[in-house]
């Protein structure tokens, strides 16, 4: 009987030990967290963010593998099915997203950017010459003067009606390249901010302002002829010179691009001097999306990392200013953006910017 007893418990002991080293950890050694794949979509100019070795080891160390599809930012209330998140690159998108799967919580914003413009020196220097644009002496920060550009939109002014000398390229009339409002979430800004200035700097609220600012709207837009569907086509443009002289992009985006040393030399970034924040919201729609976005917003390892990428993080307003500095050469951004005298346009609730754009579009 002792015997058969002794058989009994060996057999429950090694059926114990193949049990334990069968579970995560079972060897005795820290396996660390289960990993849990998240799905999810983004704006095209967070792709080389979560690309980044150092972010798939910090989020791996969270128990995360993130798997991220890009789609502009209008496009993403309607591709959800399968996924934890959404992450377009301003609110009023996010916002949208929320209204469509009934979301009451509040979406976090880890990160924002403001809009700027991207143009080389010869032609920062004609703008300068002309009004449009000016650079200040102590702080060396470049500003686009909206309300000139406004002016230039409205009565069609030509590259040709400058003053000074004009490099080659500068030709035909003077506008903004931006991307396809109906489906990137920067062209949509763009319409929020010139219908902000030209509803008297108040964000449209009704019928009466979205037909009030339609008509500047519609020449901004048709100006540029074939539009892109994200922000990242115009910006490649413009850096292998195929784009327009003036680029509206994301801060991030040149940023980006200084703090890796890679940034064209003659560079120049201008900040209009009404422009909008981008601000990059994050929509759970599972709780590992939501688990995603408290650790893309709180954790210190991961705002790092997004201020090496361009963007300013929310819980850490010193990361982008420090990231600049570790930069050398003359490229000069605003690490405070209130000290360079930038402000900041209010963007309409999402259903009346649907309606601005649907006016820049159609007139």
């Amino acid at each position: 009987m002792r015997r058969v007893f002794g058989v009994l418990v060996a057999v429950l002991l090694l059926g114990g030990v193949a049990f334990a080293l069968l579970q995560p950890g079972g060897d005795g050694k820290d396996k660390g967290p289960v990993t849990v794949t998240v799905n999810g979509l983004i704006g095209s100019e967070k792709r080389e963010f979560f690309d980044d070795p150092a972010v798939r080891a910090e989020l791996a160390a969270q128990g995360m593998a993130v798997k991220v599809q890009s789609a502009g930012s209008w496009q993403m209330g309607d591709n959800l099915d399968g996924m934890d998140f959404a992450f377009p690159a301003s609110q009023p998108p996010a916002d949208a997203i929320r209204t469509k799967k009934g979301i009451t919580e509040t979406a976090i914003r880890p990160f924002y950017s403001p809009l700027v413009i991207m143009a080389h020196e010869s032609t920062a220097r004609v703008l300068e010459s002309n009004g449009l644009a000016g650079q200040d002496k102590a702080s060396k920060v470049w500003t686009f003067r909206m309300a000139e550009y406004l002016n230039a939109i409205r009565t069609g002014r030509r590259w040709d009606q400058l003053n000074g000398d004009k490099p080659g390229d500068l030709a035909g009339d003077i506008f903004l390249t931006t991307t396809d409002p109906t489906t990137s979430s920067s062209g949509a800004m763009y319409v929020s901010l010139l219908s902000y200035l030209e509803n008297g700097n108040q964000p449209v609220a009704d019928a009466a302002g979205v037909e009030r600012t339609k008509a500047l709207l519609h020449t901004a837009i048709t100006k540029q002829g074939s539009l892109k569907k994200s922000t990242d086509e115009p910006f490649a443009d413009f850096l292998s010179n195929a784009g327009g002289p003036l680029v509206l992009a994301y801060e991030s985006q040149a940023a980006e691009l200084i703090v890796k040393k890679k940034a064209p030399e003659d560079l120049v970034v201008l900040y209009p001097d009404t422009t909008v924040y981008s601000d990059h919201t994050v929509v759970g729609l599972t709780e590992n999306g939501r688990k995603l976005a408290g650790q893309l917003n709180g954790n210190a390892k991961l705002r790092e990392l997004a201020a090496s990428y361009g963007f300013r993080p929310q819980g850490d307003t010193n990361a982008f200013g420090a990231q600049l500095k570790s930069a050398s050469g003359s490229f000069t951004l605003a690490p405070n953006l209130g000290a360079a005298k930038v402000k900041q346009a209010s963007t309409p609730v999402p259903e009346v910017l649907q309606k601005l754009i649907d006016g820049a579009m159609r007139g």
